[in-house]
């Protein structure tokens, strides 16, 4: 009877401890759940209720927290409206769309956290200035403002170039040049041998056939004569300006890059601080950009015209590819050359 009475209280205790452990496991699981996962099921609630619970579950979500949300429908009026309340306190990412359900990830930034500006991301990642290019984003002169500012500015709808962006982190990348590695004495030698000679080669043929074309066709297509004139703008912008980075901005990069390798003083320069060139060559930049920009929209995107000629044909083919070869060439000043030497001589002048 002994015998058989501790067997079940061993029975007992067995089952005991078994369930127990279940019931805690279950406990633990749901606790993590509910720390780990933040899911508000958006579609479940009534359509007065909706937007207010999901603003209180973001204003009291800590910082760098994240809220998943489900809609039967794409939320993007709700991103549009947390934007105008809150600000730019929040990222927003698809995780699903439709069609019967969408999933956000709406992540609170931490203080003092800003949006990367176009030509920030773009230095990073070459690949994201596709897209910037695709919507028309100036991600060169224009580089300065965040994609929500960019894109506010031209009617553009964010979520959708936000969303691309992040698509392209999640592409096997095809290892393009590392510019933003690159010493900057080398990328100053970079910009020289390549895009201030690619420069020099082709600005020539593009003023020859741009006045061709314009004398032969002018009459019937009016937008050529400004085209050939902003042509010789940017002709002679670019000549005098490569001039002045060449001579007096680059050799005085390069000075500060070998100031700071070997630990020697720097010497004082004529201009005072870099500031004042780099302020100047960008505003100049800007000159030039525009009047692309301008030559872009006379010619309609660069769309030949019935009975185009083959002269015709391969200005605008020449145009195209200046612009796109001038958008990296300023690219690679404006967003990487220019802020890193700014940063060098400040290093320099604390010593």
């Amino acid at each position: 009877m002994i015998f058989v009475r501790l067997s079940i209280i061993k029975v007992f205790k067995y089952f005991y401890y078994k369930i127990n452990s279940y019931v805690c496991g279950v406990k633990y699981q749901i606790i993590m759940q509910t720390t780990e996962e933040n899911i508000l099921i958006v579609s479940s609630l009534e359509p007065r209720l909706k937007h207010p619970t999901i603003f209180a579950r973001f204003d009291e979500m800590p910082q760098g927290r994240s809220l998943t949300i489900h809609n039967d429908h794409d939320p993007k009026p709700l991103y549009y409206q947390l934007l105008g309340e809150r600000g730019n306190t929040f990222t927003w990412e698809y995780l699903e769309e439709g069609p019967e359900e969408w999933k956000v990830k709406i992540t609170k930034r931490i203080a003092g956290e800003s949006d990367e500006t176009l030509g920030e991301i773009a230095a990073k990642d070459l690949r994201k200035a596709q897209i910037f290019k695709k919507y028309g984003l100036d991600f060169c002169c224009g580089g300065k403002k965040t994609v929500k500012q960019a894109c506010a500015e031209k009617g553009l709808d964010v979520t959708k170039i936000e969303q691309e962006l992040q698509q392209a982190d999640r592409i096997p990348s095809s290892r393009p040049l590392p510019y933003n590695e690159w010493s900057l004495d080398f990328l100053a030698d970079y910009i020289v041998n390549t895009h201030h000679s690619y420069v020099r080669k082709n600005l020539p043929d593009i003023m020859t056939y741009a006045l061709k074309v314009m004398r032969v066709h002018g009459n019937n297509h009016p937008e050529l004569i400004p085209i050939y004139k902003l042509a010789e703008a940017v002709h002679s912008e670019l000549t005098e300006h490569m001039a002045k980075e060449e001579k007096m901005l680059f050799p005085y990069i390069k000075e500060l890059v070998s100031a700071k390798q070997f630990s020697q003083p720097l010497n004082n320069s004529h201009f005072g601080t870099i500031q004042n060139p780099i302020n100047l060559m960008e505003m100049e930049h800007e000159m030039v950009g525009k009047n692309l920009a301008e030559m872009r929209e006379l010619s309609n995107n660069y769309t030949l015209p019935e009975g185009a000629c083959a002269s015709y044909s391969l200005l605008y083919r020449m145009l195209d590819e200046f612009e796109d070869d001038l958008h990296l060439h300023i690219h690679l000043e404006n967003n990487i050359l220019f802020p890193k030497a700014i940063e060098i001589e400040k290093q320099l002048n604390a010593i």
